[in-house]
């Protein structure tokens, strides 16, 4: 969740490291800091954002040429200058930044109280770093070791970095289930939660695999992992650019995101669809299509936006494969004992890639063996890695805490893995396969459209600002729409909104329904319409106040709805990754009006890499 920046060569650390952290602020802003060792080791911490970190350290000691930097999003102890990172151990020499939370923290403190510690916070982040100088301070090891001897004993996830005032020449760093890259650049290393902090000054990079740990400095760098194996680093070359992760112009990243999603989705499809060829391949997963093919079931975990998305991969895997399906939260996945077989097929969901819970899930599933199969945003990530194949969304970075690219990009990769299974298993005619290629082609350019309305949602949105309810409600593949519609909506704005299916209002939401509450219907024409018809005409009996999301030239529900939103025509499986973007620029624009922070809605971090 929190975000980890480092540097160690000849240039100047200081800047490299807080402009890091602004980068990797939509992992965690409750508070930020820096340690730069210069001969002495200085500490700058402070609650609140990076910016406020920045100008308390402004006019301090800067100068330094290794160095780390933390952004934090709190989970032992509250957001405090205390609690901030880094944490120094108690004799002053090493000074420590983590991601994670280490579970067995409060026997390791208690142990460590005996043998005369003290502590200034009320983290588990301190006592790590005290039990390795401990460790330190008590064998004849060198720092390397005494850490690797701290990291078997430490039960939990984390990302670490450490730097040693003797030491100046070194920096070390390890992970286990939190993600960790190493840049590496002419005589110099950079260290970050992602590769954002580093694409400015190098393209060549390392990710660390789980329970490794990196030694690097004057000397270059070496790896070993926690059985003292030497491994040798594998550099990769980054495929990002450094305009992805700007604004460029945009008054934030979530409107920039929204605004990317006809090129996020055509760069998708790229080099896998030819409608006019009537040809589909998805290199990742062409080995397993007989696997899927044959599978008793498919099991979707993901959490968050991803869940969704499996919702709506839960409706065209089953119409286009004839393949029963089932979405599970992964949390709810991995601590439920749950029946897996060697004859399912699990697809993990996960923007990120570094999701706790998704990879916990993954583990399970595997130990059962089951074949999994990842749809993931970030190139090097821990689910890539750990599953058996998969696909990349190829969204780009995605900066926004609350996901909306990446979100139309998950649904363009799962329903290419369907259609490309339906047609090898033979359940699909080939004039409808051929009838889905041309309209997934089509869909930029309809999300084109959509994103033309931008003006129209936000007259619609001044009126409903003030709104304390909202409720969404759609059938069909267009039920998760209206959750995630509801999710993006709190998420951001931080009013309370509900998704449900249309039918259900009548099972006890329709109490709510008064001339106060937003009712959100995504109401496109297919073969449910007239069903959600008969939904609308109920919410206006009761004085509702109904915004429909429409199919253009609807002349029915024009007459009905206080607000209309048309979009373009869509079959009924295609239509999700078109009707939810009026929702995004609907919550977008009433979080604005709110004065809330956008980016960086309070209490959320981007990546969710602790439990």
């Amino acid at each position: 969740m929190c975000g980890i920046v480092g540097y160690i060569g000849n240039r100047e650390a200081y800047p490299i490291i807080i402009k890091g952290l602004q980068r990797l602020e939509y992992r965690g802003y409750d508070s930020a800091g820096v340690a730069l060792l210069n001969g002495e080791m200085n500490v700058y911490k402070k609650q609140g954002k990076v910016a406020d970190l920045h100008n308390f350290a402004k006019n301090e000691n800067l100068k330094a040429h290794v160095g780390i930097g933390h952004t934090r999003w709190a989970t032992h102890g509250a957001p405090s200058d205390e609690n901030a990172h880094p944490h120094m151990s108690n004799n002053g020499r090493l000074v420590m930044i983590h991601n994670g939370i280490i579970e067995n923290y409060a026997a390791l403190k208690t142990d460590l109280k005996k043998k005369g510690y003290t502590f200034q916070s009320e983290t588990d982040t301190e006592v790590f770093i005290n039990f390795i100088e401990d460790i330190y301070q008590n064998t004849k090891v060198d720092l390397p070791e005494a850490v690797r001897l701290a990291l078997t004993k430490v039960v939990g996830a984390y990302a670490i970095a450490i730097i040693d005032v003797n030491q100046p020449g070194q920096l070390i760093a390890a992970r286990k289930g939190s993600p960790l890259v190493i840049g590496i650049g002419k005589g110099e290393y950079f260290l970050a939660s992602d590769a954002t902090p580093i694409v400015e000054y190098t393209s060549e990079v390392v990710y660390l695999d789980d329970e490794e740990i990196a030694v690097m400095g004057k000397d270059g760098l070496s790896i070993k992992n926690l059985e003292e194996v030497t491994t040798k680093p594998y550099i990769q070359t980054l495929d990002m650019e450094l305009e992805a992760i700007e604004k460029g112009g945009y008054d934030h990243f979530m409107l920039k995101e929204i605004f990317e999603q006809p090129k996020s989705i055509g760069d998708c499809l790229r080099g896998r669809l030819n409608a006019a060829e009537g040809r589909l391949h998805l290199g990742g997963i062409s080995d397993y299509v007989n696997k899927v093919m044959h599978a008793d079931r498919i099991l979707i975990i993901a959490c968050g936006t991803s869940w969704h998305a499996g919702l709506v991969a839960e409706y065209i895997f089953e119409d286009f494969c004839r393949i029963p399906v089932e979405v599970e939260y992964a949390s709810e996945f991995r601590y439920r004992n749950p029946i897996v077989g060697e004859k399912d097929v699990v697809i993990a969901i996960s923007q990120s890639g570094e999701t706790a819970d998704t990879l916990a899930a993954i583990e399970l599933a595997k130990s059962k063996g089951a074949t999994i199969l990842g749809v993931c945003n970030v190139v090097g990530s821990s689910i890539p890695r750990t599953t058996h194949a998969g696909s990349y969304t190829h969204a780009g970075p995605e900066i926004g805490v609350a996901s909306t690219k990446a979100f139309t990009a998950q649904i363009s990769v799962l329903t290419m893995m369907a259609l490309m299974i339906a047609q090898k298993k033979g359940t699909m005619a080939e004039s409808a396969f051929r009838k889905i290629l041309f309209e997934l082609e089509a869909v930029p350019d309809k999300v084109a459209k959509c994103l033309d309305l931008n003006a129209q949602i936000e007259i619609i949105a001044e009126q409903f600002k003030d709104a304390t309810n909202f409720l969404y409600l759609g059938r069909g593949f267009n039920f998760p729409v209206a959750l995630e519609g509801a999710l993006k909506l709190k998420e951001i704005s931080y009013i309370h909104a509900e998704g449900y299916p249309a039918a259900e209002m009548k099972h006890g939401p329709i109490a709510l329904i008064d001339e106060n509450m937003p009712v959100v219907f995504i109401a496109t024409r297919d073969s449910s319409y007239e069903k959600i018809v008969s939904n609308i005409q109920e919410v206006k009996a009761r004085k509702g106040k109904v915004i429909a999301i429409v199919t253009e030239g609807d002349k029915h529900i024009v007459e009905m709805a206080d607000h209309i939103i048309e979009v373009p025509h869509a079959s009924e499986a295609i239509m999700p990754l078109i009707s939810v973007v009026p929702l995004q620029l609907l919550s977008y624009h009433i979080a604005v009006m709110r004065d809330c922070n956008v980016d960086q809605p309070r209490n959320l971090a981007k990546s969710v890499t602790v439990e």
